[in-house]
């Protein structure tokens, strides 16, 4: 099946996911390093934020990582900014339960969220913003074949120091070149 691998099954998000994901985007080591603002969000504007932006969104399709073995809910994986017409689109992926970090269920899920965006939705491109600082998620990104484009330098204010944020892209051929040299 497209959304599953041994370990993950990406389900759609759905309304009653929001407290779940409230919890998730409230916890400050779970959004230290993907969050730029840090702010704590009262339940409504979660609630308000789902609505309109995850679900209500033409151009976002959000989906819930659950580990299989428990059906446990560990994060959420989302394409946004979905561009249909010159076939582009940008993810994000937050493991929001800190005892499946580290663990390759991030690389499992960012798989099947590639393979859909390229060999379903047919995208030309995938991008992502990683902060400097973050090396588990950049090993992970060139691992699944990202290459950086460039970044936004010192944008970012954590613990006292700046960093950059880093733009990395995949092109579909670049994916499926991968693909092919990993069988």
């Amino acid at each position: 099946m497209l959304f599953e691998s041994s370990r993950v099954r990406l389900r759609k998000m759905t309304k009653e996911d929001t407290d779940l994901y409230h919890t998730w985007r409230n916890d400050m080591e779970v959004m230290h390093s993907t969050n730029p603002s840090l702010d704590v969000y009262p339940v409504e504007a979660t609630r308000e934020f789902v609505d309109q932006v995850i679900l209500g969104s033409q151009s976002a399709k959000c989906y819930i990582m659950m580990e299989k073995r428990n059906e446990t809910p560990i994060g959420i994986i989302s394409l946004i900014h979905i561009d249909y017409i010159n076939r582009n689109a940008e993810c994000i992926i937050d493991i929001g339960e800190k005892e499946f970090w580290g663990k390759g269920y991030g690389s499992e899920g960012l798989k099947l969220l590639m393979d859909y965006a390229f060999y379903e939705m047919n995208l030309h491109r995938v991008s992502l913003k990683v902060f400097s600082f973050n090396d588990r998620a950049i090993h992970l990104y060139k691992k699944m074949g990202f290459q950086e484009e460039g970044n936004s330098r010192e944008s970012l204010f954590r613990d006292g120091k700046w960093f950059d944020i880093i733009h990395m892209g995949i092109l579909q051929n670049e994916y499926f070149e991968l693909q092919k040299s990993n069988i």
